[in-house]
């Protein structure tokens, strides 16, 4: 498996939407667990990297 690199700061576009519609997401500290925040509402999540990385589309970087 492929290790996907993002740093704090990137913008990552997941396969599933949030439930207010936006696939888009900020990460906001980066770790073991990585912090990411809606990109349209606000909400903020913490999930482990394994998991985040399955759920990765693509990484716009900024």
């Amino acid at each position: 498996m492929q290790i996907i690199q993002f740093i704090t700061g990137n913008v990552l576009c997941l396969k599933k939407k949030h439930p207010c519609g936006s696939d888009l997401f900020r990460v906001l500290r980066c770790g073991s667990d990585v912090k990411i925040v809606c990109t349209s509402c606000g909400r903020e999540l913490m999930l482990p990297r394994e998991k985040l990385e399955k759920m990765i589309k693509t990484v716009i970087s900024e």
